[in-house]
């Protein structure tokens, strides 16, 4: 029996709140083999112009891009849910190795399968150069 990650799909308003809210708080851990095993072994990732493909390459992509990101801070916000399905909007802060922050926006669109493990991951995002004093989601 494959592993489960509830809640599972068919989603309800409030399971898809709870899956949104494990994703948000997986991701603040900045751990990218605690965020890798929420999806399934051949996940299909976007993320900008980046395509991944399976938990392997997901988990080579989170280490670089919290190397890269640091001080990282998320938070979700659940757009819309239908089935095995869930939209999200998101916002995140980070600095970079010269301690430029950043604010980066963006929408996701999430598959799971029945085990409630994320097949497919489509992510949208920008990014604005902040200030310090500009930060909103501190640590």
């Amino acid at each position: 029996m494959a592993d489960q990650r509830p809640p599972l799909p068919p989603f309800t308003e409030e399971t898809a709140r709870a899956k949104v809210r494990a994703a948000e708080d997986a991701w603040n851990s900045r751990d990218p083999e605690r965020v890798s095993l929420a999806y399934t072994e051949d996940s299909e990732w976007r993320n900008r112009d980046t395509f991944l493909k399976g938990r392997a390459e997901i988990r080579e992509f989170l280490t670089q891009k919290w190397a890269r990101e640091q001080d990282y801070k998320l938070r979700k916000e659940l757009w819309a849910y239908t089935g095995n399905r869930i939209a999200v909007r998101f916002e995140y802060e980070s600095r970079d190795a010269d301690g430029q922050w950043w604010r980066s926006y963006g929408n996701e669109q999430w598959e799971f399968d029945e085990n409630g493990l994320m097949a497919r991951r489509y992510a949208s995002i920008n990014d604005l150069k902040i200030t310090a004093e500009e930060r909103r989601l501190a640590l």
